[in-house]
């Protein structure tokens, strides 16, 4: 299994597409600072066929440090969380 950096995909959008490296990181970015805004704000972003942004609510609760074996109070937190759509579970099957 091969994980694919954000260069990469870049290298790989743009041959196809014909577009050029720098418009397509601009679109990238653009399209990732976009997803980050809204999903801080608490809204969802919804990319039909391939899934869902949107935040979770973590309630505080109690935790173990590994080292010691001391329990410890986690605070409660909010989360980004994805989840795929039918499209793109299907095309992984």
């Amino acid at each position: 299994m091969k994980n694919i950096n954000k260069g990469e995909l870049i290298d790989a959008v743009a041959a196809k597409t014909d577009m050029s490296k720098k418009d397509v990181s601009s679109v990238l970015e653009a399209t990732l600072d976009k997803v980050t805004e809204e999903i801080r704000k608490g809204n969802k972003v919804t990319i039909t066929g391939f899934g869902t942004f949107k935040t979770s609510k973590r309630s505080a609760r109690q935790g173990r440090n590994p080292q010691t074996g001391e329990t410890i109070q986690i605070a409660a937190s909010t989360v980004p969380k994805f989840s795929a759509g039918k499209a793109l579970k299907d095309a992984v099957k």
